[in-house]
């Protein structure tokens, strides 16, 4: 077989390869794809029942991020994308026209509404809800955004000091415990 003769095969082959594929795409309803619409950060989402701290970890960035777009008027997924970098969070906070400060606010806003949700769920001590709450209220934006990307530290933390008061809690606040 001539060389050239085989290119001509390999061509040929790569078009009915690609015609296939575009077939079986079309056939799976490939022409009608809508992408899914974005959710309303202000509209509130019930937590799941997070097992474990990853799971709880989850939901409280979630929530974190809801809170903090719907403060800012974007969407949820637009506010992650900017807090991946510092240059996205800069081109995020020049296409808005929002300062550090305005930022800063909105995130510690989401951040209460994250611990406001881990309260409601049964998924954080009522008795640690408010320090807490207090706490994210001051943190700093750097921190701020540190907490709302992965709270592991964070809600580790809090179930660790939990763990020896346990015993303490149930004993002289029965219906109060953990």
């Amino acid at each position: 077989m001539s060389a050239t003769r085989q290119a001509r095969v390999l061509v040929v082959s790569a078009l009915v390869a690609s015609l296939a594929l575009t077939s079986i795409y079309l056939a799976a309803g490939g022409a009608s794809y809508v992408p899914a619409k974005t959710l309303d950060p202000c509209k509130h989402r019930p937590w799941r029942n997070p097992q474990g701290i990853e799971g709880m970890v989850e939901q409280f960035s979630i929530s974190a991020l809801d809170g903090a777009a719907c403060e800012l008027g974007v969407s949820r997924e637009r506010l992650a994308r900017a807090l991946a970098t510092p240059r996205s969070r800069d081109r995020f906070m020049q296409r808005y026209r929002i300062d550090d400060a305005e930022l800063a606010r909105a995130l510690r806003a989401g951040l209460v509404r994250a611990v406001d949700d881990a309260e409601a769920a049964g998924a954080l001590s009522p008795l640690l809800a408010g320090p807490l709450r207090e706490a994210v209220r001051r943190v700093p934006l750097d921190q701020a955004i540190e907490l709302i990307q992965d709270a592991r530290t964070l809600l580790d933390n809090v179930q660790r000091f939990l763990e020896p008061a346990r015993g303490l809690l149930e004993q002289f606040l029965p219906g109060l415990s953990p």
